[in-house]
């Protein structure tokens, strides 16, 4: 009784307080600092930080992405680009969490204020200003009348209320990276200190690889205290046969056959009155559009088209044909082709330059442009007299006088076809021959006119048949691919020796990841992949595949756990680094307490010069980037020798022959901001980087996609 009396006594502020709370949510219920949380069902598609991700919510997202991608983007890019948007919101949530990130209703309505909402008429009060209420308004009517609308704006709510407080995390950070002068200073110093050195190099490869001998132990041993460097996501390997669906000789035979027999014969065809009538072939037809139709796999272009709209590989041998004259057959990609000359149009299309010269007033005239129509006139006639001199360059003229937008490419207005231009224009370049310079007025001003070149345009007719596999190809395609699989998993003999017995060739795919689609040789393959990281496949389990264009007969040949990698992964990795590293130690125990000059003499080698290296740019001459050496020289003083000292290629010892200190300046601030400005532009992407590195994922997306 006594906690309902409490109760009592409080129901004017929990009334007070769920009213809050109902204008606070009056929009959507996501003007709040947290919104509502939709309901996890299904089951989940991965755990981030112990949080879990509902399949349902996910494919959600997918399908929302979808609607919005360009065309020819796959499913799987879609998958996985929603999948970096959900972890990337998973981890930043948590941090927000945390630290008490919050977006308030003012700061939304802020952002709606900079945003296209503002400037929507729908929004606005009676001055033409948004206005919050009115917009308030709006969502609650959407909400009753219009669901769709007021689903798209929920997304886009939420999107608000993420970038918010994303901005606001990382304005935090960001305020906490700086450069002081001193670093200012040394930035400045590493880019324009100058030093001309001497140098001494034993290369590594003056110590053969065969004379070393590196053990299992000791790569274990690298790959141990360098664990970060050779870490590995779940991969496997496969090798396939592809077995091609592409038409056999015979399939091509039947085709060149049939377009031979297309060409000259009389052909019979059944009309929608099915009766049988007689038409001329491709060379005689009197009805070329009616023929194409029913005989062709691409139908007649009536079109005239330039050189360049021919096929690449026939347009010249084309482009000479007489009307009526044909060319073929031929072979172009795909199709098997006749093509027929039906019409020609010389000089079809034309070549032009220009100069404009524009008044104010002309049509698109620049309101800068303040010479009277006279003015213009009189300055497009003195163009006209030095366009027309031997010497003259009229690229160089119009880049320097033409006010039309051509200028900057000398006048040129390329090729066009006649019925662009306006009609004064148009008559003159195909009216006047190539080379004719001449002048011409329309409503866009005075242009000093250059015929430059005149093109054929042609119409012509192709008879087309697309050379496909027949269904007899295709079924024994089908048989041998088949047998091949019965047979490979049958076999003692390994694959690929087998394959190479049955004179297949056979594909290696190494390190494929559980997530990927496109597969070197094969495309688009998600099938193979799944069943390559399916618990029940075995290593050397092999299986046939439907793909797009025919066959894959596939083995898994290899699986790779997460975690470290293997000796026998590393070692391709691990070994040039060992080896130099016993290099480099040989070297220098050999050499150790020398002078430069006994240094290069009981190594068979001369003292050599580099002249104007810097830090920022470490190259050594004839020796390569060498950053640790240059790094070292730094420090030396002018005329100083270096010890031994390990690089990228060999071992070195350097003196500083001549030290270039740069001009000081009054000031580092610029290059202090530089660095400031270079370490905030890192930010975002370095944070998500690391919070992702330290997060805990399980990662099942390849359970379902």
């Amino acid at each position: 009784m006594a906690i309902l009396e409490n109760i009592r006594k409080r129901t004017t502020i929990l009334i007070l307080i769920i009213g809050l709370a109902l204008f606070a949510f009056v929009i959507s219920g996501v003007f709040t600092s947290s919104g509502f949380g939709g309901g996890k069902v299904g089951s989940t598609i991965a755990e981030i930080n112990g949080q879990e991700v509902s399949i349902d919510e996910f494919r959600q997202q997918v399908e929302t992405a979808q609607r919005s991608s360009p065309p020819g983007t796959s499913s799987m890019q879609i998958v996985n680009r929603v999948w970096d948007q959900q972890v990337r919101k998973s981890i930043l949530e948590e941090q927000f969490e945390d630290l008490g990130v919050s977006i308030e209703q003012d700061q939304i309505i802020n952002f709606l204020k900079t945003s296209g909402y503002a400037q929507s008429p729908e929004f606005q009060n009676a001055d033409g200003v948004f206005d919050e209420n009115v917009f308030r308004n709006a969502v609650a009517s959407w909400r009753d009348n219009e669901p769709l609308r007021y689903d798209l704006w929920l997304q886009t709510e939420k999107q608000i209320i993420q970038q918010a407080k994303e901005q606001t995390y990382f304005n935090l950070i960001k305020a906490g990276v700086g450069a002081t002068l001193k670093e200012g200073e040394l930035e400045y110093r590493l880019a324009n200190e100058k030093m001309d050195l001497k140098y001494v190099r034993v290369p590594y490869s003056s110590i053969p690889d065969s004379t070393l001998t590196i053990t299992k132990s000791e790569i274990q041993t690298y790959i141990n205290a360098h664990n970060d460097d050779f870490k590995q996501e779940e991969a496997r390997d496969i090798q396939f046969v592809y077995f091609d669906e592409k038409p056999s000789d015979a399939d091509i035979k039947a085709i060149e056959d049939e377009i031979a027999t297309l060409m000259d014969d009389a052909v019979e065809y059944n009309k929608l009155t099915d009766q049988n009538d007689t038409i001329a072939g491709f060379r005689n037809t009197a009805d070329m559009t009616d023929f194409l139709d029913r005989k062709s796999d691409i139908k007649f272009d009536t079109i005239y088209k330039e050189k360049k709209e021919l096929p690449p590989l026939f347009a010249d041998t084309l482009m000479t044909l007489q009307v009526g004259a044909i060319y073929g057959p031929y072979r172009d990609g795909d199709f098997y082709k006749v093509s027929k000359m039906m019409g020609r149009r010389p000089n079809g299309t034309v070549k032009a330059s220009h100069i404009l010269i524009t008044y104010e007033g002309a049509e698109r005239a620049d309101p800068k442009i303040t010479r009277t129509k006279e003015e213009a006139e009189e300055k497009a006639q003195e163009l006209l007299k030095e366009a027309k001199k031997s010497d003259a360059v009229f690229v160089e003229l119009a880049r320097d006088n033409s006010d039309g937008p051509s200028a900057p490419n000398g006048g040129d207005l390329g090729y066009f076809r006649e019925g662009i231009m306006t009609p004064e224009f148009n008559d003159f370049a195909f009216d006047n021959a190539v080379g004719t310079i001449g002048l011409v007025e329309t409503d866009f001003g005075f242009h000093i006119v250059k015929v430059d070149d005149k093109r054929d345009l042609v119409q012509i007719a192709t008879l087309a048949r697309e050379v496909e596999p027949s269904e007899e190809t295709i079924n024994t395609l089908f048989t041998d691919a088949t047998n091949f699989e019965l047979d490979a998993i049958a076999s003692d003999t390994p694959f690929s020796d087998f394959a190479k017995e049955k004179e297949y060739i056979v594909r290696p795919v190494n390190k494929i990841k559980a997530m990927d689609e496109n597969l070197p040789g094969l495309d688009a393959q998600r099938s193979i992949v799944q069943w390559a990281f399916n618990p029940e496949t075995k290593l050397g389990e092999i299986k046939r595949f439907n793909i797009n264009s025919g066959y894959a007969v596939v083995q898994l040949t290899n699986a790779y756990e997460d975690g470290l990698m293997s000796v026998e992964d590393a070692s391709a990795t691990v070994l040039p680094k060992l080896r130099k590293e016993r290099k480099a130690a040989q070297i220098i125990s050999a050499n150790k307490g020398k002078s430069m000059e006994d240094f290069a003499k009981d190594n068979n080698l001369t003292v050599s010069n580099a002249s104007s290296v810097t830090v920022k740019s470490p190259t050594i001459p004839g020796a390569g980037s060498e950053p640790a050496v240059v790094g070292t020289a730094f420090a030396l003083k002018e005329g100083e020798t270096s010890g031994l000292l390990e690089g990228s290629t060999g071992v070195f010892m350097v003196t500083v022959s001549k030290r270039e200190e740069p001009i000081k300046l009054d000031n580092y601030s610029t290059y202090a901001n530089t660095l400031k400005n270079a370490s905030a532009g890192k930010v975002n992407t370095a944070v998500v980087d690391a919070l992702k590195e330290k997060a805990e994922i399980d990662d099942k997306r390849s359970t379902f996609y």
